[in-house]
């Protein structure tokens, strides 16, 4: 009898309704321990006295003088539904720092907060623009160039346009051999521009440089302008040295350190010369003397090399002075001849 007792009792797992080891029914190893040496009292005949010690154990009773708190069933637990558990996990991760502003999200870097007397909504900036965190009491979103995102750089599904890889920003041309040309897109459309001759769009900055600055790949220096510059010694490359544009008078490219070639060129009317290093009018170069011909009469050319002088400070501010005195009409005096009686 007390070996079919003891068997059931150390076999049988109990479990809850959800399937788990119930905590208040199963056996501790030290538990186990004792029911076994009481086990082997019993069946050994030796020690039957330790027949109540085995009845007290299985049951969960203490054997000393001290009461073990009685054992509780508990009704099963609400399981909440999965549109509870995301409203819970909304609450507690998205708590508003202060009762009231706008604050970005911790790992998305175009979503942010907008909290109102500890109120929360979540909001999202206009596709290709990210949240600007450098204030909590402005609701501000800015573009990327300016805002630093390594620490969020999460952003929202692209919603791409004609030439616009998203709605709004700066943008590259497709084309990677293109480069002094891209796109500016305001919600979703495009305007095309083009930097001015010598320089390329600088992705990281968003605005057009040298092309040894924007350090793009397939539009340095060389490949741009399709010039090299010659090998010279230290002492002249610390001078900057120029070169005459081999196709066209007007420009030329300054070697910086004598490596790398940045193209500027001459004002209207003007051509290199190279002999001099400096920008000169084209009767003075020989290979350049016709350069602006039909572009430029020889008397416009005249007057760009002879220009007309420039009045004076003093007379300017003479004639300025004269304009202000407005000039007043004589007046001639009337003389009045009385009659004789």
């Amino acid at each position: 009898m007390i070996y079919s007792i003891l068997f059931w009792r150390n076999n049988v797992s109990h479990k809850t309704s959800n399937g788990q080891p119930a905590a208040s029914g199963g056996f501790s190893k030290q538990k186990n321990d004792k029911l076994v040496g009481v086990f082997s009292d019993v069946c050994g005949g030796v020690r039957t006295a330790n027949i109540p010690l085995a009845l007290a154990l299985l049951s969960g009773q203490s054997t000393g003088g001290r009461k073990r708190p009685p054992t509780t069933t508990t009704a099963p637990r609400h399981r909440p539904t999965a549109v509870e558990d995301e409203e819970s996990a909304d609450q507690l991760e998205s708590e508003c720092p202060e009762p009231n502003g706008f604050f970005a999200d911790a790992s998305q870097c175009d979503k942010y907060y907008a909290c109102t007397d500890n109120k929360i909504t979540e909001k999202l900036c206009p596709d290709g623009m990210v949240f600007n965190d450098y204030s909590s009491q402005q609701e501000k979103c800015d573009l990327p160039l300016n805002i630093d995102c390594s620490q969020r750089p999460a952003l929202q599904t692209p919603q791409p346009a004609e030439h616009c890889p998203r709605q709004n920003g700066y943008f590259a041309h497709e084309n990677p051999n293109i480069c002094d040309k891209f796109y500016y897109c305001v919600d979703g459309k495009f305007n095309a521009i083009t930097c001015p001759g010598g320089l390329v769009y600088n992705e990281k900055s968003g605005i057009c440089t040298w092309p040894d600055e924007a350090k793009k790949k397939g539009c340095s220096s060389q490949d741009v302008f399709n010039f090299r510059c010659p090998n010279v010694t230290s002492d002249i490359a610390l001078q900057h040295p120029r070169y005459a544009n081999p196709e066209d008078c007007q420009f030329f490219y300054v070697c910086v350190n004598g490596d790398t070639p940045r193209r500027n060129g001459c004002k209207m009317g003007q051509v290199f010369n190279e002999a001099s290093g400096k920008c000169d009018w084209p009767r003075n170069v020989p290979e350049c003397a016709d350069w602006y011909k039909g572009v430029l009469t020889d008397e416009e050319l005249y007057n760009l090399e002879n220009p007309k002088p420039k009045e004076t400070t003093k007379e300017k501010e003479a004639a300025a002075a004269n304009r202000r005195k407005p000039s007043r009409p004589t007046t001639t005096r009337r003389t009045v001849v009385e009659d004789d009686e």
